[in-house]
């Protein structure tokens, strides 16, 4: 499989599709998700399916950023369709998100008609301007900069109108940002037995890891022995993460 970028998006075509999963990432490295997140989606499309990564710019309307990645996705799918590239005539979709990609995902399933099989929220995390962009009150101190929709008003909103049933939530041992225990708490109320927490060994950035392919010379040297465990340091919460993520979409199927 190759990266495709196909109306703005970046796409990721397995042979034999069992489903499709619109990613987002977080704010600051969303630009680019066929690089930053690479391996991980790589991943995901191996286990047969279709990744579909939406590129953003993070402004302070979160709602306008849903509807405008959501308005991509769907010029995607159309034109995957209209290439032959997508012919079955019904495959699940399911959101997967990262930090922001997940506030993302919420609005999306909030504040407008979308049909998903499930949301895969990592690291959500839904804070305010002023704690989220660094120095951002010196923009302009003669007034408060905030996102919109607010943190409160975001999870009213999730709390009212969120219409995505099944949901996996992540987060990580390690992740100071994260908000997913309050969110965990929301959706369970709306959706019981329907939405699944876990706890993993890591960071908040651990979905941006790569593997490291090191390759030791004809001797095997000490700093031979310290790429290899430092390889399998970065590769263990990896595999991890994306065994949850294959375990979730299909646990009928063997990992």
């Amino acid at each position: 499989m190759n990266w495709q970028e196909i109306s703005g998006n970046w796409v990721l075509i397995p042979p034999h599709p069992v489903g499709i999963v619109h990613f987002l990432g977080g704010a600051f490295v969303a630009a680019a998700p066929q690089v930053t997140y690479r391996w991980l989606l790589e991943q995901v499309a191996k286990q047969g399916y279709i990744v579909v990564a939406t590129p953003f710019v993070n402004t302070l309307d979160h709602s306008a950023i849903a509807q405008s990645v959501l308005q991509s996705f769907d010029r995607t799918i159309s034109e995957l369709k209209y290439r032959s590239l997508l012919r079955q005539q019904y495959l699940p979709i399911y959101g997967l998100g990262h930090s922001m990609g997940c506030k993302l995902h919420l609005l999306a399933g909030s504040l407008f008609s979308v049909e998903r099989s499930g949301n895969i929220l990592i690291s959500f995390n839904n804070y305010a301007a002023r704690d989220a962009i660094p120095f951002v009150q010196q923009l302009n101190p003669a007034f408060a900069v905030e996102f919109t929709p607010s943190p409160l008003e975001t999870n009213n909103i999730v709390q009212e109108r969120y219409n995505v049933r099944r949901n996996l939530l992540i987060k990580f041992s390690n992740d100071t940002l994260d908000q997913s225990a309050a969110l965990t708490q929301l959706l369970q109320k709306r959706f019981p037995n329907m939405v699944t927490a876990q706890t993993l060994n890591g960071t908040h950035t651990t979905p941006l890891g790569q593997d490291v392919n090191w390759q030791s010379g004809t001797t095997f040297t000490p700093f031979d022995a310290m790429g290899q465990w430092f390889k399998q340091e970065i590769y263990r919460d990896l595999n991890q993460l994306k065994k949850a993520i294959v375990f979730w979409l299909n646990p009928l199927k063997s990992l």
